[in-house]
């Protein structure tokens, strides 16, 4: 097969293991910067172009694309996913079920419509709110994070009443939308990714917060270590990224005192951390992956949203 990885660096840890899965296997891979790519957008010819490093402008073309868009450009680069599936080139996460994750908001609620166990969210736009936001999770303890986040970036704790409702009252004042969500005391700061393909849990690792963090993030200091997982932690991680219609996903989920819960779901999940603690192939698994994913043909079924 003749691949593509949409990816801004090359030289990124996950978007390297990717190229080298690939050609191990006898395909030929090429990064492509999304930024770099316009499109001709025609009902007879959808076509994608790009300017290579010798700043000629080609049209490209591939069997599969491995979307590792970031989230800062998130429109931009679904919009030349979007165009690569007009051309009916297969993708392992589509550009909707990417949008829907990266929107936490909307992700709560396709999740909660769907019955997956999740922390208790609230949402509201009125300053007069503010009291029942917080009596709505259980109170002080809480979480404050905007619906438009990643790598822990946006996610506040509040320790008390008087903190929480600050946390809000500014986010307001900037015109950020935000959630608040019930503080699960019990996960003691940590959580564990779940790599899901397909219709698997491939691998996964308990994040363990830095001392004085109460975000496990790996990229804030957080430690990772190999973690068995129960067969409800499995299904739930695999439904969850069912719902969210993603074949590949970093889901998220905390150890409760009523059972696991899903805090995120992850459309671009990096591979370094997840590879180093479990000591899984993890890109040799998306390969192989999407190699009996085209074979399947184009009418899978996705998740709903």
């Amino acid at each position: 097969m003749n691949i593509g990885v949409l990816s801004r660096n090359r030289n990124l840890y996950s978007t390297r293991r990717l190229v080298e899965a690939a050609k191990s296997r006898g395909h030929e891979v090429r990064v492509i910067d999304v930024l770099k790519c316009f499109m001709n957008i025609t009902a007879n010819d959808p076509d994608v172009f790009y300017q290579n490093r010798e700043n000629n402008v080609e049209e490209l073309s591939f069997d599969a694309v491995i979307p590792r868009i970031g989230a800062s450009i998130t429109n931009y680069g679904c919009a030349v996913l979007r165009q690569f599936e007009v051309a009916n080139t297969y993708s392992i996460n589509e550009s909707i079920a990417i949008t829907r994750s990266r929107d936490k908001l909307r992700a709560h609620q396709l999740l909660a419509r769907r019955g997956i166990g999740q922390p208790i969210t609230s949402y509201a736009s009125s300053a007069r709110a503010t009291n029942h936001l917080i009596e709505s999770v259980g109170g002080a303890p809480l979480i404050v994070k905007l619906t438009q986040s990643t790598q822990g970036n946006g996610v506040l704790l509040a320790e008390t009443k008087k903190a929480a409702e600050a946390l809000i009252n500014a986010f307001r004042g900037v015109g950020s939308d935000f959630l608040v969500q019930e503080f699960i005391k019990e996960a003691g700061g940590s959580d564990i990714r779940c790599f899901v393909v397909g219709d698997k849990v491939i691998a996964a690792m308990q994040r363990k917060a830095a001392k004085g963090e109460y975000r496990s993030n790996l990229h804030r200091g957080g430690v990772a270590e190999v973690v068995k997982l129960n067969s409800a932690e499995r299904k739930l991680a695999v439904d969850a990224a069912r719902v969210m219609g993603l074949d590949m996903a970093g889901v998220d989920i905390l150890r409760s005192a009523h059972g696991p819960l899903v805090i995120e779901v992850n459309s671009s999940p990096g591979l370094e951390g997840i590879e180093n603690a479990s000591g899984v192939d993890v890109a040799g698994k998306i390969i192989q992956y999407i190699e009996s994913d085209v074979l399947r043909g184009p009418n899978k079924p996705k998740g709903k949203g």
